[in-house]
């Protein structure tokens, strides 16, 4: 079944946007049937926890997170279930502890950008290299009653790891910090996907070339005469 399906079908009530199933689907479709690690943050009423162990199998361990002490009435489904502050450092570090490292970790909590930061800086380094984390709901990077659009938001967060990312080149990283544990960042409408692989995102840079026969080909990059003035440029930045 697709994530949708299994939604439907959850006993319990669940909210999600229409536009989400896609992107669940997309991502998450490798790890079905497999024997992994699944943190939900935001799990209340229940439904999507029966959701995920749904769509991805008997073999997956489902994990709750929640403000709310009445979600711990899910250990009774065979769910395990933290309560706690997703900005708590140390609630992040305790859970660690007892759950060790994990492979997926869905954020669904307060939507805030303090909540949505901590959470990642948190998180990253207890998700094992091929995983994931997915952050929902990044629309509120852009609502006033969320104090967006801001430079401190979570969506300028995202975008200040894309530079780390690009920092990597090998004429950056010598004399700056280059991201070393995101390997890449995929943004989706409402939703921010970190893929985590550190020995992917530890490689250095460095210009190769094959054996091929080289027929000294004229670089012709430079001598493009077309001039486009920043008045032409600036119609392609429509957002």
């Amino acid at each position: 079944m697709n994530s949708f399906e299994c939604y439907e079908k959850s006993p319990y009530r669940s909210n999600k946007h229409n536009t989400y199933f896609p992107v669940y689907d997309e991502l998450f479709a490798p790890y079905i049937g497999k024997n992994i690690t699944f943190v939900e943050i935001g799990i209340l009423n229940g439904g999507s926890l029966f959701m995920w162990r749904d769509f991805f199998g008997p073999e997956a361990r489902i994990v709750g997170v929640d403000l709310n002490p009445q979600a711990k009435k899910w250990e009774a489904e065979g769910f395990e279930i933290f309560i706690g502050s997703q900005t708590d450092r140390s609630f992040w570090k305790e859970i660690f502890s007892q759950i060790g490292d994990v492979d997926i970790v869905l954020d669904d909590g307060g939507h805030k950008f303090e909540q949505q930061i901590i959470t990642t800086e948190c998180v990253v380094s207890h998700i094992r290299d091929g995983g994931l984390l997915v952050v929902e709901d990044t629309h509120t990077s852009y609502m006033k009653e969320f104090g967006g659009p801001s430079p401190f938001s979570f969506v300028s967060y995202a975008k200040n790891i894309v530079e780390g990312v690009n920092f990597r080149f090998s004429e950056f990283c010598v004399n700056r910090a280059a991201e070393r544990t995101i390997w890449s960042i995929q943004f989706f409408e409402s939703i921010v996907s970190f893929s985590i692989n550190r020995s992917l995102a530890g490689i250095i840079s460095k210009q190769t070339h094959n054996d091929g026969e080289s027929l000294d080909a004229i670089d012709f990059r430079n001598l493009d005469e077309v001039v486009i003035s920043a008045s032409d440029l600036i119609t392609a930045f429509k957002y």
